[in-house]
C-alpha cells in the first residue's frame, strides 16, 4: 500500500447509533476538519513538534495547568513548560489566536499588550500543541506522462518532489544528474552561461506544471487532514476528558463546554460552523436545557460518535476523489482545474477559500461584492497584476512568479509561499512567508511577519497604497492603523518539519534566511485606480499606516526633485524643435524604466480595464 493510499484508508469503524436518516441529504450534517487550523496554525519550532504527542503532552498539560490562572495559561508559564524563548512563546498565542475557533475567546479580543497576559485556554493549546505533529500531503506523481513531454524528454523520480520546490532549487538538484557537474562549477565556464539559461527555463516550467497540475485538492487536504484525526481521536479525546471516579470507560467524561473546543478542529455543514455550537450536531448534548448544565457523557460515546462521522466523511471524499479521477466531476474543486481552458477565473465556493488560480499575464480586478466567501487563495499566477480589494479573514499565495498581488485586509492571517519575484502589497493582523524567493512585501502589518522555510533574497518595506474603501475594511476586520511592525520579521527554521518531502539530516534546528529593508530612496507609492466609478466611494483619502521618518524625509526629497527638475525643463531656454526632441527622450527613457521594472504589465492591463 503506498503512502498515499494510507492516508485515505480506514479500518471499519466500531460499532456506534446509525446516522441521522437525511445525513446524506442534509450538508449541514457533514462532519468536516476546520482547514485553518491546520493551514494557518502551523510553527515550524522543533521542541513543539512532538513525536509521541500523547506521552509528551499529558505530563506537559498537567504542568501547565498547575501553572494556569482561571483555567488560561500565559507567555511566561508557555516559555516555561515548553523550554522556549519568550519571543517564540508569544508567537504561539498570536498563532493561535488567529485560528481559533470563537471570536468571544479572551486572547482574539486582546490588544497586543495584552497579549501575554490573557493566555491561553488550557485546552485550546493543548489542541494547538497537539496538531503541530501533522504533516502537510505529500505532492502526487505524475498519472500522465505526456503532459510534461514537451518540458523535459521523460518522467523521473524527481517528479511530485519539484512541484514543492523553486526553480532555483530544483535546478540544484537535476543539474548534476543530468550533466554530470555542480552548477557552480558549470557557470564558471563562459560559453556554457546560454545552455544554463535554457536549462534553468525548463526547471521553470516543469515546476510549473508540477505544481499546477498535482498540487493537492481541497478534497485532497481534506481527506488527509480528517485521516490524522481518525488516527489520534482517541489520544485527543483523552487529553480533553476530565476524569471522575469510576472504572473503564466510565473513569472519563466530556462535558459540553469540553467538547466545544473541539470545534478548533472540527465542524459541521458546507458553511461551516464558527458560530454555531458544535454541541448542537450531538445526539448527547443538542436538546439540553439551556439554563442548566448539561450531564457530562462518557468519553468513549464521544470518541465512538466523531469516529463514525469521520469515517462516514471519508468515505464520502474518497469516492468523490475517485470520482474526479475516473470521470467528470461537478465538484467545485475543479472549478479551476483547467486553467488553460478557463483562465482568468475565480472559483466561488460556499465553503472554503475562493480559489483564484492560472492568471497569466493579464490584470485581475475584485472588489468585496466579488468576493463572496471571506477567504482566498491564489495559486499559479505569472506576470500579472492581481487586486483583491476586500475584508477578508484568512489568504494565501502560492506558487506565483512575477506577479503584483494586491491585497484589500486581511483580518486574521496571509501565509505566501514557494512565490518568486513576486511583489505583495497587504494590510493583516499577521503575515507568514515561506519558501520564497526574490520577494517584495509592502506590510501594514500588526504582528511580527514569520519568515520560515528557504527563502532567498526577500525584503520587506512599508505600506505604500490605499483604496477608498480600505479603512472601512481595516475596522471590519479588526486592523490597528497604528500598529505597523513589518520592520521586525521573524526567522524561524529552514526546514519546516511539518512537510512531508524528506530533508538532509542535520539541518532541522538550521536558522531560515530573514528579509532586508528596501531601502528609502527606492521606495515609491502605488496607485490603486477607482475603476467603479459608478460605486460608492468610502473615505480613505491616503496611507492610513504612518510611514517611518527616512520613508517620509526620502519621499518628501524626492517630490521635491521631481518638482526642481519640471521647473527647470519649463523654465530651460530651448526653441520649440529643441523641447519637443527633449520632451520626446524623457518619452523613451521611460518608457525604457517601464519595460525594465515590469510596470509596462500594469500599464496595459490598466488601459485594457
Amino acid at each position: 500500500m503506498t503512502e498515499e493510499q494510507d492516508l485515505i484508508d480506514q479500518s471499519p469503524p466500531p460499532s456506534a447509533p446509525d446516522p441521522e436518516p437525511n445525513s446524506s441529504t442534509n450538508p449541514n450534517s457533514v462532519i468536516h476538519p476546520r482547514r485553518v487550523s491546520f493551514e494557518h496554525g502551523l510553527l515550524p519550532i522543533q521542541k513543539l513538534v512532538f513525536t509521541d504527542p500523547i506521552q509528551t503532552l499529558a505530563p506537559v498539560k498537567q504542568k501547565l495547568a498547575d501553572a494556569a490562572s482561571n483555567n488560561r495559561v500565559g507567555s511566561a508559564a508557555i516559555a516555561d513548560v515548553l523550554q522556549i524563548s519568550g519571543d517564540h512563546a508569544r508567537l504561539v498565542l498570536e498563532t493561535l489566536g488567529s485560528v481559533l475557533h470563537s471570536e468571544s475567546d479572551p486572547l482574539v479580543r486582546a490588544k497586543p499588550e495584552e497579549v501575554d497576559s490573557v493566555g491561553a485556554d488550557l485546552r485550546d493549546l493543548i489542541l494547538f500543541l497537539y496538531i503541530q505533529s501533522y504533516k502537510k500531503l505529500l505532492p502526487r506523481t505524475h498519472k500522465d506522462s505526456a503532459a510534461v513531454a514537451d518540458v523535459w524528454p521523460s518522467t523521473s523520480a524527481f517528479d511530485g518532489y519539484l512541484s514543492a520546490l523553486s526553480p532555483i532549487q530544483s535546478c540544484n538538484i537535476l543539474f548534476p544528474v543530468w550533466y554530470g557537474c555542480s552548477i557552480e562549477s558549470f557557470r564558471k565556464q563562459s560559453y556554457n552561461l546560454k545552455l544554463f539559461s535554457v536549462f534553468y527555463s525548463h526547471c521553470s516550467l516543469l515546476v510549473r506544471s508540477n505544481s499546477r497540475r498535482f498540487m493537492p485538492s481541497q478534497a485532497d487536504d481534506e481527506a488527509h487532514q480528517l485521516s490524522y484525526l481518525q488516527k489520534h481521536l482517541a489520544n485527543i479525546i483523552s487529553l480533553l476528558a476530565e476524569p471522575v471516579e469510576g472504572e473503564g470507560d466510565e473513569s472519563l467524561v466530556f462535558s459540553m463546554e469540553a467538547f466545544e473546543h473541539l470545534r478548533f478542529l472540527v465542524q459541521f455543514g458546507d458553511k461551516g460552523s464558527d458560530v454555531s455550537p458544535l454541541s448542537q450536531a450531538t445526539p448527547f448534548f443538542a436538546n439540553s436545557d439551556p439554563d442548566m448544565p448539561a450531564v457530562p457523557v462518557p468519553a468513549s460515546q464521544v470518541h465512538d460518535w466523531l469516529l463514525q462521522n469521520i469515517a462516514s466523511a471519508l468515505e464520502s471524499i474518497t469516492e468523490r476523489i475517485s470520482g474526479k479521477e475516473n470521470g467528470p466531476s461537478n465538484d467545485q474543486d475543479d472549478a479551476m482545474s483547467d486553467v488553460c481552458a478557463a483562465p482568468n477565473k475565480v472559483a466561488p465556493s460556499t465553503r472554503g477559500p475562493c480559489l483564484i488560480e492560472g492568471v497569466s499575464k493579464t490584470s485581475l480586478v475584485k472588489q468585496a461584492s466579488d468576493l463572496r466567501g471571506r477567504s482566498v487563495k491564489v495559486v499559479n499566477c505569472h506576470d500579472s497584476v492581481i487586486y483583491l480589494l476586500a475584508p477578508l479573514r484568512y489568504a494565501t499565495v502560492h506558487g506565483c512568479s512575477d506577479t503584483t498581488i494586491v491585497l484589500g485586509a486581511v483580518g486574521k492571517a496571509i501565509k505566501v509561499e514557494h512565490c518568486e519575484r513576486v511583489h505583495v502589497i497587504v494590510a493583516a493582523k499577521r503575515v507568514c512567508i515561506a519558501n520564497c524567493r526574490e520577494c517584495v512585501f509592502f506590510l501594514g502589518v500588526n504582528q511580527r511577519p514569520l519568515i520560515v522555510g528557504d527563502n532567498h533574497k526577500l525584503q520587506v518595506a512599508p505600506y505604500n497604497t490605499f483604496y477608498s474603501h480600505l479603512e472601512e475594511h481595516m475596522r471590519e476586520v479588526g486592523l490597528e492603523p497604528t500598529i505597523n511592525k513589518w520592520d521586525k520579521p521573524l526567522a524561524l527554521g529552514a526546514v519546516d518539519p511539518h512537510d512531508s518531502l524528506s530533508h538532509p539530516a542535520g539541518v532541522a534546528d538550521a536558522q531560515a534566511e530573514s528579509a532586508a529593508s528596501v531601502d528609502p530612496d527606492q521606495f515609491v507609492n502605488f496607485l490603486i485606480p477607482n475603476w467603479f466609478s459608478g460605486a460608492e466611494l468610502g473615505s480613505t483619502k491616503d496611507n492610513p499606516f504612518p510611514l517611518p521618518d527616512a520613508y517620509m524625509a526620502a519621499q518628501q526629497r524626492n517630490l521635491k526633485n521631481f518638482e526642481e527638475t519640471r521647473r527647470s525643463l519649463k523654465e530651460a531656454p530651448l526653441e520649440e524643435n529643441r523641447k519637443r526632441e527633449l520632451s520626446s527622450a524623457l518619452h523613451v527613457y521611460f518608457k525604457d524604466w517601464l519595460y525594465a521594472s515590469g510596470n509596462i504589465r500594469q500599464l496595459y492591463c490598466l488601459q485594457g480595464d
